[in-house]
């Protein structure tokens, strides 16, 4: 696994005052094809994982998240994130808000680039997810549409929050790349349109979706089920061939038996 070396101080960001600019928008911004099947993806495997793992988590998909109680406009809305362990108040949940007991910080937050507003997620969202609190971030850029800040477009970004508390990014490139959130590696697929996880930073063992795992296991019963018809098959012929083998065998000793009592003094 490789990344660029950047310099270190474009790549940290601590802050605590809110900006102008970072106001959550009351409108949804339109998504593309590929903008919304990436990100589809990926929260489907993240559900699986928790899922699978029986862990105390929410995975939620353009969710407002607010730190800061004196101004509750600002925030971010991540494509994905999860909240582990999930608000009380999951069900109902409108909105994260950090001051509020049981509410917290994602533990991981994703973003898909758009090509519409590149630079959100590369210049505006890390500064604003080093203030929310977020643990670590993943910004996906499909398309390669990024501004060329500090040597960008990058196809994958991981920010991590460190234990002085800021948000570094600790990898820029093409991925695969680790992510101690989930204890996997970001792998890019489908010609750099998507991204999934897996067991291995080469993505021969990706993590499934809930589909894909309901699919998988409808075709192993499907091949045990059709293994069982075989063998019983099998069985069935080779009690033919032995039912047959009898028959001949009982046959030849009529023959014999025919033929010694036609030779002479039999």
């Amino acid at each position: 696994m490789t990344g660029r070396v950047l310099p270190p101080a474009m790549l940290r960001y601590s802050v605590e005052t809110p900006r102008d600019g970072w106001e959550l928008g009351e409108d949804t911004m339109p998504e593309s094809v590929i903008h919304d099947e990436a990100v589809a993806l990926i929260k489907a495997v993240l559900v699986a994982w928790a899922a699978g793992g029986g862990r105390r988590a929410l995975i939620a998909r353009n969710l407002a998240v607010r730190w800061d109680e004196a101004h509750p406009q600002f925030g971010v809305d991540p494509d994905v994130c999860v909240l582990s362990p999930p608000p009380p108040d999951s069900p109902d949940l409108r909105s994260v808000r950090t001051w509020v007991p049981g509410h917290a910080a994602p533990t991981l937050a994703i973003e898909v680039v758009s090509d519409a507003n590149p630079r959100k997620d590369y210049v505006v969202g890390p500064e604003k997810y080093a203030a929310s609190g977020t643990g670590e971030l993943w910004i996906f850029d499909p398309l390669l549409c990024g501004p060329t800040n500090y040597g960008g477009p990058f196809r994958l970004q991981v920010w991590r929050r460190g234990e002085d508390g800021t948000l570094t990014r600790s990898y820029a490139d093409a991925g695969p790349a680790y992510s101690p959130a989930v204890g996997g590696y970001i792998v890019v697929v489908d010609g750099g349109r998507k991204i999934r996880i897996a067991d291995d930073p080469a993505g021969t063992q990706l993590w499934p979706t809930g589909e894909e795992s309901e699919c998988a296991a409808k075709e192993a019963e499907r091949a045990a089920k059709e293994a069982e018809r075989a063998a019983k098959e099998a069985a069935l012929t080779a009690k033919e061939a032995e039912r047959a083998a009898k028959e001949a065998a009982l046959a030849r000793i009529i023959e014999l038996e025919r033929e010694l009592g036609r030779r002479p003094g039999g």
